[in-house]
């Protein structure tokens, strides 16, 4: 039972942009490098994951459905569940073993769609999808791109901004969650409006 949950104590640095996902495991060097896609197979209670990156395009059914979480024109986020459903599979295949393995540190840069910062309310929304994919830290990093030998976490949490660096370790503020409450309405209504 015990290699069913791993939790490690390791550090992933995940670099993120619409059309491709980079995660680099820093103690191990293992990395995944494909495009964000999951494919999800809709349940009663709850939607199952399928496939990632790409091998997920090749399960769409009438049954699955391939979801890009990250493909929106304004924004770098734009389907939280399947999102975290692509990072809970990133997190099992870099493990290896185990059904599912949540790193200690997650350190998540967005290499896109970020001009002029990003704002708290993306912050947020970044750290949460990284939390509830299953990681017990989440550092939203911003600055210039890093490698598996650059990466310092002292120097990370120092750069990062301070909703990001707050972690699992402390309570979320009810404010937080009402502006990624926010942020996702504002999505799904621009999201409706386009269709229109």
């Amino acid at each position: 039972m015990r290699n069913l949950i791993k939790s490690s104590d390791g550090t992933l640095y995940m670099q993120l942009w619409e059309n491709r996902i980079r995660v680099t495991d820093i103690e191990s060097g293992k990395i995944f490098d494909e495009v964000p896609l999951v494919a999800i197979r809709k349940g009663k209670r709850r939607s199952k994951r399928v496939a990632i990156g790409s091998r997920a395009s090749s399960a769409a059914s009438s049954e699955v459905e391939v979801i890009n979480p990250f493909s929106h024109p304004r924004s770098l986020l734009a389907h939280f569940k399947a999102a975290e459903l692509l990072l809970e599979g990133i997190f099992q295949k870099l493990s290896g073993d185990g059904l599912f393995s949540s790193p200690a540190n997650l350190v998540l840069q967005p290499m896109e769609k970020n001009r002029g910062g990003l704002t708290e309310v993306e912050v947020s929304a970044f750290q949460a999808l990284g939390l509830s994919a299953g990681a017990r830290r989440v550092y939203v990093y911003q600055g210039p791109q890093l490698t598996r030998h650059t990466l310092d976490l002292d120097k990370v949490r120092d750069a990062s901004a301070p909703v990001a660096a707050s972690g699992a370790d402390e309570p979320r503020s009810w404010t937080q969650w009402i502006w990624i409450a926010i942020w996702f309405i504002l999505i799904a209504a621009m999201t409706i409006f386009q269709q229109f």
